[in-house]
């Protein structure tokens, strides 16, 4: 095993990692190292991200749910109308989309390359949030009356960005959750984990049946990240998360700046 390979399984342990302390965020570095430290194709990174965070979310899941974290009825509001979303964007608008996908005379922009740059601009919009580190403490559902109706609308945007680049979206479903269901952050950030392991999952299906997977690859990196929230779950008892999302960030912010120029180049 190269050098290359052992980092790209010890950062495996790294999105684990951020998932458990942020409830979200770890698909943002998946697609990266697979793309760039093992040289997966984009489209099959995307499966694999897809895999690897919905595993590690459901494990972090089920501790949130043992220890009554997750508000149930808000996870089914929202995840509900982001499951179909998800599932067809991965069942029938990724394989549409032709290759390339535009051409101008000599200019040529291939599908894979697309994605990555939709890829590399949603990490920035994310940098920017987790910089900013503005937890909303009130919004339109400050009365504590979730809005089912707004929620279900941002349940199908996130499904559609889930299915088109493999994030789970994370980053979005957190602050929704604190504006339109009134969730205090904590509760926000376990129930963002549920919504993401089961978006992950069905995003997954519906790439199964026209991908072939290499099992051996995919499980022992999926174990280090599980590996990783239950660290990242323990961390988040005695580390400000405010903190740590910021530093993850300019982190974020860097990686993504990494991703837009090695396309260009």
């Amino acid at each position: 095993m190269s050098g290359q390979e052992i980092f790209g399984y010890a950062s495996a342990i790294i999105v684990g990692l951020v998932i458990g302390l942020a409830g979200g965020g770890g698909s943002i570095l998946t697609l990266p190292i697979f793309v760039y430290v093992f040289g997966i194709p984009t489209v099959l990174a995307t499966t694999y991200s897809l895999f690897v965070v919905g595993s590690t979310s459901l494990v972090g899941s089920v501790n949130h749910i043992i220890k009554k974290r997750v508000d149930l009825r808000v996870t089914v509001a929202f995840a509900l109308p982001s499951f179909i979303s998800v599932y067809l964007s991965r069942r029938f608008l990724v394989p549409a989309l032709p290759d390339p996908l535009f051409r101008l005379n000599a200019f040529v922009l291939p599908k894979s390359d697309a994605i990555l740059y939709f890829f590399a601009v949603v990490m920035i919009i994310a940098a920017r949030a987790m910089i900013r580190s503005d937890n909303p403490a009130q919004g339109e559902a400050a009365d504590g009356r979730p809005r089912y109706g707004s929620l279900a609308l941002d349940g199908l945007a996130v499904g559609l960005l889930t299915g088109t680049i493999g994030a789970g979206g994370g980053f979005l479903i957190v602050p929704m959750l604190v504006l339109l269901a009134g969730l205090p952050i904590q509760r926000a950030v376990a129930t963002s984990v549920l919504i993401i392991a089961v978006n992950s999952f069905v995003g997954f299906l519906g790439d199964i049946n026209h991908t072939g997977l290499n099992w051996n690859f995919l499980l022992p990196f999926t174990g280090l990240s599980i590996i990783g929230i239950f660290i990242g779950m323990y961390l988040a008892r005695f580390l400000a998360p405010d903190k740590l999302k910021r530093g993850f960030g300019w982190f974020v912010l860097v990686v993504a700046s990494y991703m837009i120029i090695r396309e260009i180049m």
